[in-house]
């Protein structure tokens, strides 16, 4: 396995690093064409930068992952190589290292991308350059593509959960914290369509750039408004001093907060508990989900990186995405893209860590298990499980069997 990350530095030192990199790979390693090649896995992820945090957790199950493939004989009697760029929550670099993947280090299957933009960023190069596409991360929904492949859960198999939760439990007036970009934007409406299902009202709806770390001035509104309670769709490293100012500001007991993003970067952890008591997620997956694989999981990220074994969602749709592809490659006998889409439209299956998790071959979405849970003592309490739950959302929008030839992210029209 061979692990390449480049930052900006990088990039400027030398005049061109891009031409530089591509001259040093082994020339095996760039024709593509041996046998005995290595099958290359590319990976875009921000380790550094806002995103930094989820980037990091996220590489980790990249890395256990392809070390699983190897230890198991590799793929087709090929060993499967890694190639990896830390994208520093830059778009320009996202474009620059997509191009890199595709045109010099020729790999066989890109797993990129954190937020909506950084998808929508590389997406269309990855389609362009024929370079088959897994975004591993929970999202708002809506894209269509054949060449993407999609294994975070969407609103309609998470916040579908959370919302009724906190209408049942805690009372029908909501707010709505939000990052300012697409993500937010569109969950947000999420949140206000099932809070009216669920016979609430929404008191208001904020957005907040992901650059923003003050919230003094949110929580005034917020205490003024008098919500039952909080939804958040918040994001980043920036955005969890929201949490942090909502208990120094003593609402921790007064208006519980519900958020669609919150433990996905390891706040658990990196949190005072009186901040993380109590608040509830939903999920596709959590440390404390019961399966043999997840225990096979976590002893092997455990194992491998010790305290630092940051998992969440983000790290296990990352895992099941790399496996799914894997599966798909022994299924097709083969690298070659179409062969593997094809394989990977039979409605593959595969048992990882969440549970069983399939590809639906209309919306190239993941149906899988969803988790409600809680935050209590800096662990998740399950609180219920909805199995096999299906990306109705994308699939009211997107049919790639009768489409195939549809490339595009909808804005999924949220009635309200």
């Amino acid at each position: 396995m061979v692990v390449m990350r480049l930052g900006r530095r990088t990039l400027l030192k030398g005049g061109s690093a891009l031409a530089a990199g591509a001259v040093a790979m082994p020339f095996i390693a760039r024709n593509g064409l041996a046998a005995d090649a290595p099958i290359k896995v590319g990976s875009l992820l921000d380790l550094s930068g806002p995103i930094g945090l989820s980037g990091q957790s996220m590489i980790k199950t990249v890395q256990l992952a392809v070390d699983d493939i190897n230890a198991a004989g590799g793929l087709l009697g090929r060993k499967v190589e890694l190639i990896n760029y830390d994208t520093q929550s830059n778009m320009q670099l996202y474009t620059q290292f997509a191009q890199q993947l595709a045109l010099k280090d020729k790999v066989d299957v890109v797993q990129a991308g954190i937020t909506s933009a950084s998808r929508e960023a590389i997406r269309p190069i990855f389609d362009r350059f024929k370079t088959l596409y897994f975004y591993n991360t929970q999202y708002e929904g809506g894209v269509c593509d054949r060449n993407t492949f999609c294994t975070g859960t969407t609103p309609a198999q998470t916040v579908s959960k959370i919302v009724p939760y906190a209408m049942k439990n805690w009372g029908k007036k909501a707010y709505i914290v939000a990052a300012d970009y697409n993500y937010g934007q569109i969950t947000s409406k999420w949140m206000t369509k099932y809070t009216q299902e669920a016979g609430g009202s929404i008191a208001a709806v904020d957005f907040f750039p992901l650059d923003v770390t003050n919230f003094s001035s949110a929580i005034s509104k917020i205490q003024n408004a008098g919500p039952d309670v909080v939804l958040s769709a918040l994001v980043g490293a920036n955005h969890v001093g929201f949490y942090r100012q909502w208990a120094a500001a003593d609402m921790k007991g007064k208006i519980p907060v519900a958020s669609s993003v919150f433990g996905l970067s390891n706040e658990l952890r990196t949190l005072d508990q009186a901040t993380t008591e109590g608040i509830v997620t939903a999920y596709g997956y959590y440390e404390s989900v019961n399966t043999p694989q997840n225990k096979t999981f976590i002893e092997a990220m455990s194992k491998r990186f010790g305290n630092d074994a940051e998992i969440s969602e983000l790290g296990s749709a990352t895992y099941e995405g790399i496996m799914l592809w894997a599966a798909a490659v022994k299924k097709a006998g083969s690298v070659e893209r179409m062969k593997v889409i094809e394989a990977l439209e039979s409605k593959l299956s595969i048992e990882g860590p969440s549970g069983t998790v399939t590809m639906d071959p209309a919306t190239h979405h993941t149906i899988r298990n969803a988790y409600l849970a809680k935050a209590h003592d800096r662990k998740w309490d399950i609180i219920d499980t909805f199995p096999d739950a299906p990306p109705e959302d994308t699939a009211a929008v997107c049919d790639l069997i009768k489409a195939p030839n549809t490339n595009k992210q909808f804005v999924v029209d949220v009635k309200m």
